[in-house]
């Protein structure tokens, strides 16, 4: 994935100031930034999505910065090459399912898709099992399916990064197990790196081939591996950074 963050970011709000400094490099094509919630999983990611600007530091995707605050290089979220799925999804409620898949590639409605961005959605929408709910509304499928609809209208643009926010929390329980299954399948089929936030251990367990740990806006070492589920083989708890 090569993708190198160094940023910190002050928020304030009634009552508290937040104060984050992440600084880590992921080099796996599946990692998971992990920490509590309140931790600073969110502010990052959206950094790195675009949708948040740092106060200072950079970072980096491949050879490409996407945010130097000393160069003044900050660049927009669309022009990122990124897919971003929000952890309530986001769907627009009154589109229907291919509309939203549509979306990324033409986001006004009325704008015709040309041939080739037509067989992308259709594509998507029978790799994700939605093509029999394609005129359905958000409203009328279920959170598995709502989950991959998302899904499809981030990878419709082929982005060069998904990026996944706690994907699993507006799941049931008994659903979780599955989308863990389903998510693995799509980054294998579709061959594009996933960076995952996530409070769960047991999403650690599944797509933790490199860990990033975060506690209250920082980067730290876990000392409570054994409390975690076994790690995948390959799996990198990055050290505090001082």
């Amino acid at each position: 994935m090569d993708l190198a963050v160094d940023i910190r970011c002050v928020l304030h709000s009634p009552g508290r100031t937040f104060d984050l400094r992440a600084k880590f490099q992921i080099t796996e094509n599946l990692a998971v930034l992990y920490g509590p919630s309140g931790a600073g999983k969110s502010v990052t990611l959206q950094a790195i999505a675009g949708l948040l600007r740092p106060d200072a530091g950079s970072i980096r995707f491949r050879e490409a910065y996407l945010f130097d605050a000393s160069a003044g290089i900050d660049v927009p979220a669309r022009l990122r090459d990124l897919g971003y799925v929000f952890q309530d999804y986001a769907l627009f409620p009154h589109r229907t399912v291919y509309q939203n898949v549509a979306a990324a590639l033409a986001p006004l409605i009325g704008h015709r898709l040309r041939p080739a961005q037509k067989e992308r959605v259709e594509a998507l929408l029978a790799a994700l099992e939605l093509t029999a709910i394609a005129g359905s509304y958000p409203h009328q499928i279920s959170g598995g399916q709502r989950q991959r609809t998302a899904i499809a209208r981030a990878l419709a643009a082929e982005p060069k990064l998904l990026l996944l926010d706690e994907p699993f929390n507006a799941l049931d329980i008994g659903l979780r197990a599955r989308m863990r299954r389903e998510v693995l399948q799509i980054w294998e089929r579709f061959n594009v790196p996933i960076l995952l936030i996530t409070h769960d251990s047991a999403d650690v367990a599944v797509f933790g081939h490199q860990v990033v740990r975060i506690e209250e806006g920082r980067i730290v070492e876990s000392d409570a591996a054994a409390d975690l589920h076994p790690r995948p083989h390959g799996t990198v708890l990055l050290h505090a950074q001082k």
